[in-house]
């Protein structure tokens, strides 16, 4: 495979394939080439990164990128999934260290919108069905995957078949019969090494069944795989003839057969499946027993090798087991598998390295299953999926997945159900997660008043939804609006927990942050020294949230120009926060930094330098250099050194800015515009 720094190149399967195989013959082993190129390049030296990206979805495509940028290049706190991958795909454009990217399965060509990586230095390579997924700006050599040459597949089945060197007797015969189909030559392969069968044998066998299914399908005659598929369900009928492999295989069918973290199939929910109702849970030996068998058949693969064992399984073997399953066993089946699902997922599975597994088996689930997953209810595991996309900070593929599973309640549920209510205020938090605000506004309306019409207007969780609603009122701007469902959230929350309780105190910062917003600042002034003198005296001086509060009022003196006021509270902020948190504590640094700003204001310059200067040797310590906080501060402390007459130094700052931002920040990024107008003013001034 020729593929040189720069370009980019694709593996489909080939157009010799007939329309009719074409399902069976997707599996041409695309992703088996792509694993050895990447690996021959891996071993000799010639990539210094190497990442390989499941492009199934868009979820799983910024996962991805988020794993490497984390390897590569570093990417600090709190960075949601889209910004991350920006920096990470503009970094692949301009570092000189070599890189391949696989992109497999590629599915679609709206899951690489704005993530295509391209770079002098590195190389693309692409396994998809349909060269009509690539993107616009792809431009990347296409390589027809066929079968494999009758040399090529006799060696394999040659290589498969050592045990017994008179199992071998028609082997010729047998490759020409299998079309030289890798996966037909897998499975035949298989089962003749576990059996006494020969590959004359088998060849005879194979034939009667073409024949059988031919037949019954109107003459048409079905690719070797879709023959082969079912002796290997025979096979391991015979090596369990308990039954536990063959139910082990129905449950395997359901999740992604990409990669399956094995701990699913072996999980308590699965190991009671194949036992049977009433039954004690087979042991986890058994499973995994029926699990090998499974391999031995030739139905799956098991790789021991990856952090967790993983089980591959062929996409079109599942399709064709799927179809099989009698009516009566999906529903149970689907069950068991969301159970387990459900069982082995962390609570937190940020940086666990199985997250992006178990969202793709969810998936696949989903879409074997359909409503049977809503039996009674919303499974708790559709909920567990969303929550780990947005723990994983993936906000815009977070947003189009509470809005499917809204979709989905509603039809099935319908709105008024207690489910569909919670997935709602999970679609509201996401679009308020992703910076919708404007989206999460109806939504969370939409919430507080099925919360008022079914448990009341004082109940907790009601009077939450009015305190989400204002908040989200808020980050849209909505401030007239916010300032009053944030004054009526108060009220109820002084009603109901009384005046003292944190919850109120919480509710009146809120309540504070609008009227600030709004211009209120006498009436949010009143409000938080009224609220820190509350929480100095139940919370204490130095408790961070003492010290939040005291940092707001600090913020609202400066907005209402009571300056010495502002700085007075800052220094009383900064000093408390130096002794809790540390120095280096991002809190901490930011109130250096507001207490600079007043300095600023009050015109002492030298001290508003010297806050400054302390601010930025912080961000660059804690965040890095390049990190998009660390970048707007040092636009501010360039100001700052132009209106001390350091021309020199605030348009080295300013320059050493503009190229960070250029190369870190996404395309047509705000703060790179502004950093690009204030060198311009200056160099022009």
């Amino acid at each position: 495979m020729a593929l040189v720094p720069g370009t980019a190149a694709v593996l489909v399967p080939s157009r010799a394939i007939a329309d009719e195989w074409r399902d069976w013959l997707g599996s041409c082993g695309k992703t088996q080439l792509a694993v050895h190129y990447a690996e021959s390049l891996w071993r000799t030296g010639e990539m210094e990164l190497l990442v390989w990206v499941p492009a199934t979805s868009r979820a799983s495509v910024l996962a991805g990128y988020v794993e490497a940028a984390a390897a590569a290049i570093g990417t600090g706190p709190a960075r949601d999934g889209e910004s991350v991958a920006a920096r990470f795909v503009s970094w692949l454009s301009e570092t000189s260290r070599p890189w391949l990217i696989v992109l497999d399965d590629l599915s679609d060509a709206a899951e690489l919108n704005g993530l295509w990586p391209s770079g002098p230095a590195g190389r693309v390579l692409v396994t998809t069905r349909n060269t009509g997924t690539l993107p616009p700006e792809a431009k990347a050599h296409v390589l027809p995957v066929g079968v494999l040459s009758p040399r090529e597949a006799l060696g394999y089945l040659m290589g498969r078949l050592t045990a017994d060197p008179d199992q071998r007797l028609g082997a010729i015969d047998l490759v020409k019969d299998l079309g030289c189909e890798p996966l037909a030559l897998a499975q035949a392969s298989a089962v003749i090494s576990e059996s006494a069968l020969s590959c004359r044998d088998y060849r005879a066998y194979f034939a009667r069944r073409r024949e059988q299914l031919a037949e019954a399908d109107g003459g048409i005659t079905p690719a070797a795989a879709a023959v082969t598929w079912t002796f290997s369900v025979e096979q391991a009928d015979r090596l369990s003839p308990d039954g536990a492999a063959q139910s082990l295989l129905a449950l395997a069918a359901l999740l992604d057969g990409r990669g399956v973290p094995g701990a699913i199939l072996t999980a308590q929910p699965a190991r009671q499946y194949l036992a049977g109702e009433g039954a004690d849970p087979v042991s986890q030996d058994r499973a995994r027993g029926a699990l090998q068998m499974l391999e031995r058949a030739g139905l799956l693969e098991i790789d021991a090798a990856a952090t967790w064992p993983t089980i591959r399984m062929s996409p079109v073997v599942q399709a064709a087991i799927r179809t099989a399953m009698p009516p009566e066993m999906l529903p149970r089946a689907a069950r068991a598998v969301a159970d387990a699902l459900l069982e082995v997922w962390p609570e937190d599975d940020r940086g666990t390295g199985a997250a992006e597994s178990l969202r793709s088996c969810a998936a696949s689930l989903q879409q074997g299953a359909g409503d049977l997953l809503w039996v009674n209810g919303c499974h708790q595991v559709l909920l567990r999926a969303g929550q780990s996309l947005d723990s994983a900070r993936l906000a815009g593929p977070a947003v189009a997945y509470w809005r499917d599973l809204v979709a989905v309640s509603d039809r099935v549920l319908g709105p008024g159900h207690p489910d569909t209510l919670v997935v709602g205020e999970q679609l509201a938090r996401a679009c308020l997660a992703a910076g919708r605000a404007t989206d999460a506004v109806p939504w969370f309306q939409w919430v507080l008043s099925r919360r008022i019409r079914a448990l009341g207007p004082d109940h907790p969780d009601t009077i939450e939804a009015r305190r989400n609603l204002g908040h989200a009122l808020v980050a849209a701007g909505q401030l007239d609006e916010a300032v009053t469902v944030l004054e009526g959230t108060v009220g109820d929350y002084e009603r109901v927990r009384g005046p003292d309780h944190l919850d109120t105190l919480d509710a009146r910062d809120e309540l504070a942050a609008a009227q600030s917003g709004a211009g209120l600042l006498p009436a949010a002034i009143q409000l938080r020294q009224h609220t820190l003198a509350l929480r100095e005296r139940l919370q204490g001086a130095r408790h961070p949230d003492t010290m939040t509060t005291r940092q707001k009022l600090a913020d609202a003196y400066l907005a209402d120009g009571r300056l010495k006021d502002a700085v007075g509270q800052y220094k009383k902020t900064l000093a408390d926060r130096e002794r809790v948190l540390g120095a280096d504590h991002l809190d901490t640094i930011a109130t250096r930094s507001s207490l600079g700003s007043a300095y600023h204001a009050l015109g002492r310059i030298a001290s508003t330098l010297q806050l400054y200067e302390q601010a930025q040797t912080g961000y660059e310590r804690v965040l890095g250099a390049d990190h998009p906080e660390t970048l707007a501060h040092r636009a501010n402390l360039a100001h700052a050194y132009y209106e001390a007459g350091r021309l020199t130094d605030a348009m080295t700052v300013l320059r050493d800015t503009v190229t960070r931002c250029e190369r870190t920040l996404p395309p047509g990024d705000p703060l790179t515009q502004t950093v690009r107008e204030s060198l311009a003013n200056i160099a022009g001034g």
